[in-house]
């Protein structure tokens, strides 16, 4: 039996989370919410987290109904995100860990969202796709390694939402990619938007000063509702998301498809997956906004694996990187492509 501990603080989420061999004992969670039409600074985030920090703490704890003795590792996020809140995270990490005198493992924040995947929906060795504020990357396991197959080569698909959410000056509560989703399914007419895939890889910056440029034309012209305009980019971004997934799916053969990050809550992105693997005889695998959000389990859920595979991180190493790539990470708790 093993309990791991994680500490999640990447972007606007703060969350804490323990896990006892694949059971979630808890995960409460905190978001720092801006006014509509902004979005969130480093040094505010950072500011947020080191205020409810341990609040959260106490929560985790408390729900789990167990004290520290009983947990066995402390897991906090490495990277990829922002700097400012990741070290505010980090720095709790670190001195529980010494308090506690328990070992300390540097997850990498795209991996936890992949692990968890995979523990909640009992997907095995899917094709996945990461969809978040900060990261989009279609990915597959092979010898040792979570390989990137195609991504963004400019802003996340996340981000895109969220700016133009912005330009409508959308609620940022829950988030604005939520709130993005519900004016989309009011929208019934279609804006003919750039189409960029390039090879594997996708670009949302043409696209999102396309349609930044002319919103406030062509809705004040009563020519499009804001409505519209959110269905026609929600339609556009997720096509040329699900076309990459699909080409590593067929490239890799496939039979599993599991999306992940925060984006992967979108119902219609959903659909449109399970659309997409039905036609290849497939099965999705999603799950909902406790886990694909950021939340503090999916970190203890990959430190879990990396502790009971041998891994630890010394603590002269637990600092922070704002650029951790998914494929930079040694995967030893998976010992062949079918796992």
């Amino acid at each position: 039996m093993v309990i791991a501990i994680g500490f999640e603080g990447s972007a606007n989420k703060i969350g804490i989370g323990i896990i006892e061999d694949g059971n979630v004992l808890s995960n409460p969670r905190r978001t720092y919410i801006t006014p509509p039409g902004e979005g969130f600074l480093p040094r505010d985030t950072a500011k947020h987290h080191r205020g409810c920090i341990l609040t959260v703490l106490r929560e985790a704890l408390d729900e789990a109904k167990i004290t520290p003795d009983k947990i066995d590792v402390i897991c906090y996020t490495k990277g990829p995100g922002m700097g400012a809140p990741l070290v505010s995270v980090a720095v709790v990490a670190r001195t529980v860990a010494q308090l506690w005198n328990k070992p300390i493992i540097g997850v990498n924040h795209c991996i936890g969202h992949i692990e968890m995947g995979r523990l909640i929906t009992g997907a095995k060795n899917p094709t996945v796709l990461y969809v978040s504020g900060g990261n989009t990357q279609v990915i597959a396991y092979l010898e040792g390694r979570y390989r990137i197959f195609g991504e963004t080569i400019d802003i996340a698909v996340g981000n895109c939402l969220d700016r133009f959410a912005r330009v409508l000056k959308l609620s940022n509560d829950p988030s604005p990619g939520y709130n993005i989703e519900q004016l989309a399914k009011k929208g019934t007419k279609f804006l003919e938007l750039p189409y960029t895939v390039k090879g594997m890889d996708v670009s949302f910056s043409g696209l999102l000063s396309y349609i930044e440029d002319r919103a406030v034309s062509l809705i004040d012209s009563g020519k499009y509702t804001p409505e519209d305009l959110c269905f026609s980019l929600q339609e556009t971004v997720f096509a040329m998301l699900i076309e990459i997934t699909e080409r590593a799916m067929a490239h890799c053969g496939s039979e599993e498809v599991l999306i992940v990050g925060g984006v992967g809550c979108n119902k219609r992105l959903q659909e449109m997956m399970d659309k997409m693997a039905e036609e290849r005889n497939a099965t999705l695998f999603a799950t909902d906004m406790r886990f694909c959000i950021d939340n503090g389990a999916m970190i203890a859920q990959a430190g879990w694996e990396m502790f009971r595979s041998g891994q630890t991180t010394p603590l002269e190493d637990t600092f922070c990187t704002q650029r951790y790539r998914t494929d930079e990470v040694l995967v030893t708790w998976r010992k062949d492509d079918k796992t």
